[in-house]
């Protein structure tokens, strides 16, 4: 990584940028998982002290995003197989009830919202562009949660960004399984826009319950490749 000319915007948010930042480029997979976040090299390259750095690694940890070791090392999360069922395995619940949620309160505007998206992740198909699709997908899952109007379900929007893009390098999403999962999402809105909370709220999980499959079959492979985000 390169030193950046960044202007921070405001001295007395400047450890919520730095977050913003460092989110941003674990995202973008400019540290890939796993990898040691060397805060003295960090605070030289974002022109920032080492104090506000600490505290913006502070809030990424308590997102799951980074881990801070023995030895007040920290480091990209680790994308072994258990953690991303574990990962998985808690998104199937978010998604679920955000969906039911979301049938009972969504308003029309966020039904046009994400008409849009999807009609927006269409396009990512031919031809076939992993990094729009990432996009969409990511928005599309958040604009559930955050449609379902409940705080404590908004609270997990990190866990979305951390499964779709930090443990899902952007070149190993398949455009074949996008293909379904494109299906999937329009099943579930179509459930969602009928007012069947119960409907939406098992396709949702079905929905999640195919990546965990997928990951569990990859066993044998490299663990985590070939599979979207969902």
């Amino acid at each position: 990584m390169q030193k950046t000319n960044i202007q921070w915007r405001s001295r007395v948010r400047l450890v919520d940028e730095v977050a913003d930042v460092l989110r941003a480029q674990i995202y973008a997979g400019h540290f890939p998982l796993g990898t040691p976040l060397r805060q003295e090299q960090l605070a030289a390259e974002l022109n920032v002290s080492r104090t506000p750095l600490r505290e913006a690694l502070r809030m990424l940890e308590r997102e799951g995003i980074v881990r801070v070791e023995p030895g007040r090392s920290v480091r990209v999360i680790s994308g072994d197989l258990s953690t991303l069922l574990d990962a998985y395995a808690l998104r199937e619940v978010v998604d679920g009830l955000a969906a039911r949620l979301m049938a009972t309160r969504a308003t029309k505007a966020f039904l046009r919202r994400l008409d849009g998206v999807l009609g927006q992740q269409h396009q990512t198909l031919e031809p076939w562009d992993p990094g729009r699709y990432t996009a969409t997908n990511v928005e599309f899952h958040n604009a559930l949660i955050e449609a379902a109007g409940n705080e404590f379900l908004v609270a997990q929007l990190p866990l979305v960004n951390m499964t779709s893009q930090v443990f899902t390098p952007i070149a190993r999403v398949d455009v074949h399984r996008a293909e379904r999962a494109l299906k999937e999402h329009l099943a579930i809105l179509a459930a969602i826009r009928a007012g069947n909370g119960e409907q939406a709220e098992q396709l949702a999980r079905e929905h999640i319950q195919q990546t965990i499959r997928s990951l569990r079959d990859s066993r044998s492979d490299d663990e985590g490749s070939g599979e979207p985000p969902a």
